[in-house]
């Protein structure tokens, strides 16, 4: 096994072979050959976040592993432990301790607030007229939606007129396009 540090006696920076381990490390130079003692290097130890997933209207409490200096914020995407499962999650809200906020220290974090992403259903309203119908599609979180293309979904053709997505803002330029996991929701007309 190898670490890589400074020789005292020859001052060359290198992968230096590590010849025994217990409270430190005895360590001998790749070039010179001399040998010497050097602390151990502390490799911080993971730490597991309560993380509530949420999921059309459940959730679940799961937990997702960190070291703790990570730093996490709101809209960072991870993988949350489940049980035996695992699952693509997108961070909604953050606390720490009694207060939400933006970004925080994986240390300081009380509990992850986040939504599935992997797959999602996206809302789409379909205006015919003075009539709305609402629809669904479930696909991956990835899948893209285009502003002026043309979908189908329940038996039903429609093309996006304007995507609002879950920030606040509006696509409406024809062109212009996110992925299902950013939707709030899809509006269109008939097709």
């Amino acid at each position: 096994m190898y670490i890589e540090q400074r020789c005292p006696a020859c001052g060359e920076e290198d992968d230096q072979e590590i010849l025994s381990e217990s409270h430190d490390l005895l360590v001998r130079c790749t070039r010179c050959g001399n040998v010497w003692h050097t602390p151990k290097t502390k490799i911080p130890e993971p730490i597991f976040v309560k993380t509530i997933v949420s999921k059309e209207g459940t959730s679940r409490i799961c937990r997702t592993e960190f070291l703790p200096d990570d730093k996490v914020s709101v809209g960072d995407r991870f993988v949350a432990e489940c049980g035996e499962d695992v699952s693509g999650v997108q961070v909604a809200s953050i606390e720490s301790g009694p207060r939400r906020v933006e970004h925080a220290t994986a240390s300081d974090i009380t509990t992850l607030w986040t939504r599935e992403i992997e797959e999602v259903v996206v809302r789409i309203s379909i205006h015919e007229g003075w009539k709305t119908i609402p629809v669904t599609i479930t696909c991956n979180g990835e899948t893209p939606f285009i502003v002026g293309e043309v979908y189908k979904a329940e038996g039903r053709t429609f093309k996006i007129s304007h995507i609002k997505i879950r920030d606040g803002a509006v696509l409406r330029k024809e062109g212009w396009k996110t992925v299902a996991s950013r939707i709030k929701r899809i509006y269109t007309y008939p097709a």
